[in-house]
């Protein structure tokens, strides 16, 4: 077999490279071992949980509900129709891109892959119909193979009680309790999910705050909710032993304190090891190329996502932090700009993160933390949801949208928000960071009202000394 260009990963990267290549006129192969397309995004991360979420969220409304006088009786949770809903939604999606791909021609090939050197990879099928050929020489090739949840070796234990994100998120069961092992937002979204639907849901943090390196007063508001939906949160705490006590009985966790003053065991119906992820760069023959690989396992690159080996491009989790798919899905974009010969470079001013949690977090470009570790001189525009219409007619208060601001050009250099919505309120900062807009912009731009949408103007008038007389100004209008 032989192709101008062959993708390796049908995730977000993958089949946005893909396709745009097709688009271009190359000659695609696209190599992709599940029998769907989509990736671990799609089919085992963001899109399943957020339709969980989704589930989560309708719960705690209803129940919030109670206080405006309006009660629903105890939700009964049909787990079978759950998942089929899920299931739904991912075959609806992979389906979408299955067309997308017939579309463009795009040839689709299910096989595992390796490299035999810089120009061919070496075909093994993985399941009935495979690739009629074991050999693909390509011109180019895009490595976007993403990555799978990391498990310390110390929690590698034989049990099924003991779940990854991927296993938590089959809900093949509602356990009564669940030790949640990390407090990054993959354990957040997923604690919150269980106990939405029931689960008594521990969770333990190795340092001293949940969601480490996102700034504190953002953190705040989520810790405050959590500590009312989890039975406990546990930081600056690790686990000390895992272990199965009797075949098919409750894990037991030796819970330890940081400085090893304290310990206590609990024992646990199901545990979920949330602790990062790993790049899936193993076993693709890598070694048979010029392509170098760091220390944490990334695949290095230059701005045009090129390897040192000139045929081989690396784009998404296998390329470095953050392990996002909207970035991959940018990055593979830029790689096959990079390959038709347009002057194109990666790098970008703002990558936006959400954490799905309720509230919703959601910061794009720089951090008040960052700044902080990089001693750089910032200032601050926060606007509290308390003074929001919308947030008081939600009763979700909580919140706040804060813009970080270069003090000489007085341009916005980042934006943080916490409260219900966040995501997609951050879009409108992306673009402003992106732009390198002057806060002055956002100040002078006319939102809807009313809606959480003007808390971004809202925070600039502050800024400005212009704002409501709640706040004291930041600065005097000039």
């Amino acid at each position: 077999m032989e192709t101008q260009l062959a993708v390796l990963g049908g995730g977000p990267g993958g089949y946005a490279a893909a396709f745009l290549a097709a688009d271009l006129g190359m000659k695609v192969t696209l190599i992709e071992q599940d029998s769907r397309l989509g990736g671990t995004c799609l089919l085992r991360g963001c899109i399943p949980s957020k339709a969980l979420l989704h589930v989560a969220k309708v719960l705690a409304e209803a129940e919030h509900l109670a206080a405006w006088g309006v009660r629903f009786a105890k939700p009964a949770i049909d787990l079978a129709a759950l998942r089929g809903q899920k299931e739904k939604i991912l075959a609806t999606l992979s389906g979408g891109l299955r067309q997308i791909a017939s579309r463009r021609k795009v040839e689709l090939v299910q096989a595992r892959a390796s490299f035999l050197d810089a120009y061919t990879l070496h075909l093994e099928p993985v399941a009935e119909g495979g690739p009629t050929a074991d050999r693909l020489r390509f011109d180019h090739c895009i490595v976007a193979t993403g990555s799978r949840p990391a498990i310390p070796k110390a929690l590698q234990i034989e049990s099924d009680r003991l779940w990854d994100s991927t296993a938590a998120l089959q809900m093949e069961e509602i356990p009564e309790t669940l030790l949640v092992i990390g407090g990054g937002y993959i354990g957040l979204e997923m604690g919150t999910i269980y106990a939405a639907l029931g689960s008594r849901v521990t969770v333990v943090e190795m340092t001293d705050g949940l969601l480490p390196g996102v700034d504190r007063d953002l953190v705040r508001p989520l810790q405050k909710r959590l500590e009312k939906l989890f039975e406990a949160v546990h930081l600056r705490t690790q686990i000390a032993s895992l272990a199965e006590k009797g075949k098919g009985k409750r894990l037991e966790a030796l819970l330890q304190s940081a400085d090893g003053d304290k310990s206590q065991t609990q024992s646990f119906d199901r545990v979920l090891v949330a602790v990062g992820r790993r790049p899936n760069t193993e076993n693709l023959g890598l070694e048979r190329t010029k392509v170098q690989i760091n220390e944490q396992g990334f695949i290095q690159v230059d701005a045009q996502r090129r390897t040192a080996e000139p045929s081989i491009y690396a784009i998404g989790d296998v390329a470095g932090q953050p392990m996002l798919a909207h970035k991959a899905a940018r990055e593979g974009k830029a790689a096959v700009q990079a390959i038709a010969g347009q002057a194109i470079e990666f790098n970008p001013r703002a990558i936006p993160a959400v954490v799905f949690t309720d509230p919703e977090i959601a910061w794009v470009g720089l951090t008040e933390t960052e700044a902080k570790a990089q001693h750089r001189r910032i200032e601050t525009a926060v606007f509290p949801w308390a003074a929001s219409g919308r947030a008081l007619s939600m009763d979700r208060t909580e919140g706040l949208t804060k813009w970080i601001v270069d003090p000489e050009s007085e341009r916005v250099l980042g934006c943080a928000v916490v409260g219900a919505g966040a995501g997609d309120l951050i879009g409108e900062a992306a673009l402003a960071v992106e732009l390198a807009c002057h806060l002055e912009d956002l100040a002078e731009t006319i939102h809807p009202h009313p809606t959480l949408c003007e808390t971004l103007s809202a925070a600039a008038e502050v800024y400005f000394g212009v704002a409501t007389d709640l706040y004291k100004p930041r600065k005097k209008p000039s």
